[in-house]
């Protein structure tokens, strides 16, 4: 067996012990494309990837909205107060840092491996969601410099 499908199998492994059911179900999917020679998705993976998934989070975060379980009158509500008005504050910083983040991660893939790995620790050990490689390679651009 090839390293990477082992790096595979102990996130997977990782994902079973801290009980990460997204991270066990991406590393048994990416090791059966691996598997069953299916190579040719993982270029459209690494091209749209990460834009299919921001989709799917995007779909999955407006949906009460959609669904009319946030009014228009809450929405109107959300510039009455400090903490909604914070929330906007912190959503333009987030978002601000993931297009630094993924600017660094296209000009500079060498910090990819390192933000993958801490991303795939934290969702494993500290219950967290796997949207942290471009926020952290958004706050690594802040610190060495690169936008």
């Amino acid at each position: 067996m090839d390293y990477s499908s082992l790096i595979l199998l102990l996130f997977a492994a990782l994902g079973l012990i801290s009980s990460n059911t997204p991270i066990t179900i991406a590393m048994i999917v990416l090791l059966f494309i691996r598997i069953t020679h299916l190579h040719q998705a993982f270029p459209w993976l690494e091209k749209y990837g990460l834009t299919v998934g921001i989709i799917v989070l995007t779909i999955g975060v407006m949906s009460p909205l959609a669904s009319g379980k946030i009014s228009l009158e809450t929405i109107g509500s959300t510039f009455l107060h400090w903490k909604s008005l914070t929330a906007i504050g912190v959503g333009i910083l987030v978002a601000y840092l993931g297009g630094r983040g993924a600017a660094l991660m296209a000009t500079n893939p060498t910090v990819v491996a390192g933000l993958l790995i801490g991303t795939v620790l934290g969702v494993a050990f500290l219950k967290g969601v796997p949207v942290g490689p471009l926020i952290a390679a958004g706050l690594l651009s802040l610190l060495i410099g690169k936008s």
